[in-house]
């Protein structure tokens, strides 16, 4: 008779076997696929910037952005909200004048570095933006969390979007104030930066010096606050409209439900473990792009985890408000499909399944969103809205419901596993009941 411990390890045992196989394989995948979001450039491409113009009877905005880049949407939806107001002088501004990645591989020539706006301006930017970056909190970050604290001891407004909170708080610059962040890493922020207050459930915090926002696209309410606080009611409400999003000038902070993790979140795990194939997707950069467009499709695969993007093109592009993006390669070979950003004319590419998702006017991201449901699945499409944290209530999403077959890979894995964990059980088994000189 089988005693209950022995039952119990053979149990455990098993357990142990069905995990060991997914957790071997897919570990390392998924540790690729999150590090890969902000991948550097691998040749020496380093184009010069579009010269910029000052005006020095206009407020100036500097737009951050790190040496490991930063998430697409923080930096590009402020940036043409910005300067779609024709009110600022906005500049995207780097320790370095070198590419910096956004999200997905779309790579940024800074329009200046720490030293160049110091020239131009003789002293701090009056708004400056921090996005999100990937390497918050490591020495990484020391010379823009230098700057930072430069440009708050002479006035500068802080403009935190999402995870760029947490940059702030790493340069001290948040103890003592409330600040919100992205739903997913506040609770690690309020134990990393216990001098904050840190507040769950709005979109943004305005607490005077600093404004802060949380989740990626809630950056959006906070550019335009900052907007109407800098300029006026008006010219935020033109902002609002000229992108496509709903803004209520007088309502203050738009309140939300604060978003937790849920069981159908469990299929971006399954996209970054064991997407093993997942389709490789080109972005098309043309001249005149719009900003948002740009980060909508970048950041809305790519976040996803479901797809890898790559930047194409023949060389250099402006987009629409004069910033410098480079392509990472001319030929759409090996591409599974190729997206057209913008409203642009883009060029005929044969041979390729190509998208043109901003054919009809709206919000940016809602069709590329339902394009992801389309070619994915809707799971995967409101997992990552959840992660923009960008509501789709209202937004039709067609496609599969889930990535059945993705599923089955880690529960094949798990059998496999526990089906080698019996047959080494049995062979030491019988091994051991084999007498010594016996056959």
């Amino acid at each position: 008779m089988v005693s209950p411990v022995r039952a119990f390890l053979k149990v455990v045992l098993l357990v142990l076997a069905a995990l060991a196989l997914p957790a071997a394989l897919g570990a390392p995948t998924a540790v690729h696929a999150v590090t890969g979001l902000n991948a550097p450039r691998t040749d020496a491409v380093s184009p010069t910037p579009a010269p910029v113009a000052y005006d020095p009877t206009r407020p100036t905005v500097a737009v951050v952005v790190g040496d490991a880049g930063a998430v697409a949407s923080d930096v590009l939806a402020p940036y043409e909200i910005l300067a779609g107001t024709g009110a600022f002088n906005v500049y995207t501004v780097a320790p370095a004048s070198h590419p910096v990645p956004l999200t997905g591989g779309l790579d940024l020539v800074p329009d200046l570095t720490f030293a160049g706006l110091e020239k131009l301006l003789g002293g701090p930017a009056d708004l400056v933006v921090v996005p999100a970056m990937p390497d918050v909190g490591r020495p990484t970050t020391k010379p823009v969390t230098a700057w930072l604290t430069t440009q708050a001891d002479g006035g500068s407004v802080i403009l935190s979007v999402c995870n760029g909170a947490a940059v702030v708080a790493s340069a001290g610059l948040l103890d003592g104030h409330r600040a919100t962040a992205h739903w997913l890493r506040l609770d690690e922020w309020a134990g990393t930066y216990p001098g904050v207050d840190w507040v769950a459930g709005t979109r943004y915090v305005d607490d005077g010096a600093v404004i802060s926002t949380a989740g990626v696209l809630s950056g959006i309410d906070g550019t335009l606050h900052a907007v109407q606080r800098l300029v006026g009611e008006a010219a935020a409400v033109r902002a609002a409209r000229a992108i496509g999003w709903p803004y209520e000038a007088s309502s203050g902070p738009p309140r939300m439900a604060r978003t937790r993790l849920a069981p159908s979140d469990a299929v971006v795990a399954l996209h970054s473990a064991f997407g093993w194939d997942r389709p490789r997707i080109g972005v098309q950069l043309t001249d005149g792009v719009g900003e948002v467009e740009l980060a909508s499709v970048f950041d809305t695969y790519a976040q996803s985890l479901a797809a890898d993007t790559v930047a194409v093109g023949d060389g250099p592009v402006t987009s629409r408000h004069g910033l410098t993006f480079v392509p990472r390669t001319a030929s759409v070979a090996g591409l599974d499909r190729l997206v057209l950003p913008g409203t642009t004319d883009h060029p005929t590419v044969p041979g390729i399944d190509a998208v043109h998702p901003h054919e009809r006017p709206g919000f940016a991201y809602d069709a590329v969103l339902q394009d992801l449901a389309r070619t994915t699945d809707v799971a995967t499409a409101r997992w990552t809205a959840k992660v923009l944290e960008y509501p789709v209530d209202g937004l039709p999403l067609a496609g599969p419901s889930w990535p059945w077959a993705l599923t089955l890979r880690p529960l094949a894995l798990g059998v496999l596993g526990v089906l080698v964990a019996l047959g080494a059980r049995g062979l030491v088994r019988r091994r051991t009941r084999t007498p010594r000189g016996g056959p």
